[in-house]
C-alpha cells in the first residue's frame, strides 16, 4: 500500500464513509552537503535526495491525523559508503547501510527547523555540522531520526539518502555541513 492509498484509507476511517477525493502530496527534502579540510578549504560539494521511508510516513499521518503525541526534535546521521536505501528501511533495521559514528561531537546533529513558508522548511540558519574523527572514514549519505544516540536503534527513521556523487572519503578534522530543505507540493 502507496502512501496515497494510505491517506485515502485514513479518510475513510476518519469519515466513517469511503473517500471521494484523493490528496495527492509529494514530500521532498534535499541535502546541500558541503566537506572542507581542516585548514577550512572547500573539498567537495554534493547533493543528496532523500527517500521518505515507511516509518515517516506513518509517522507523519500518526502526528497530524491522528493527533498522537509529538515531538519537533530530528536529528541528522551520517552512513556509510554506498548505501542501499530501502522504503522498509527503520532505526531498528536497516539492511542496506550502516550508521557512520566516526566524528568528534557526542551525538548525532540537531536538525534545527527555520520555519515553514510556502511549502518549505530548511535549516540554513543553523546547518548541521559533523567534525570527522579518523582518515579515511567513507562517507555515503545522511539520514534524518528523533533519536539523538550516536549509534542507536531506537527512535523513528523519517528518511535516507545517498550522495548523488558517489562515495566520499574524509580525513580527521574534515568538516561536513548539512542544509535539509524539506518541501510539500499537491500534485
Amino acid at each position: 500500500m502507496d502512501f496515497f492509498d494510505r491517506v485515502n484509507l485514513a479518510a475513510k476511517v476518519l469519515l466513517g464513509r469511503p473517500s471521494k477525493f484523493n490528496i495527492p502530496i509529494a514530500l521532498d527534502n534535499i541535502y546541500h552537503v558541503t566537506c572542507h579540510d581542516k585548514e577550512g578549504n572547500l573539498k567537495w560539494v554534493d547533493i543528496i535526495e532523500n527517500l521518505v521511508v515507511n516509518t515517516g510516513l506513518d509517522d507523519i499521518l500518526d502526528k497530524y491525523l491522528e493527533g498522537s503525541a509529538y515531538t519537533a526534535a530530528h536529528y541528522l546521521g551520517l552512513t556509510d559508503g554506498t548505501p542501499t536505501v530501502n522504503a522498509a528501511d527503520t532505526m531498528a533495521s536497516h539492511a542496506g547501510w550502516v550508521e557512520v559514528v566516526a566524528y568528534d561531537e557526542a551525538v548525532r546533529q540537531t536538525l534545527a527547523w527555520d520555519g515553514v513558508s510556502g511549502q518549505s522548511d530548511d535549516n540554513s540558519e543553523s546547518p548541521s555540522v559533523f567534525t570527522v574523527s579518523a582518515n579515511s572514514t567513507t562517507i555515503g549519505g545522511a539520514f534524518i531520526t528523533t533519536n539523538a544516540t550516536k549509534g542507536g536503534s531506537t527512535g523513528t527513521l523519517y528518511g535516507v539518502g545517498a550522495f548523488t556523487a558517489g562515495d566520499k572519503s574524509l580525513d580527521d578534522d574534515d568538516t561536513i555541513t548539512i542544509t535539509v530543505t524539506a518541501t510539500a507540493a499537491a500534485s
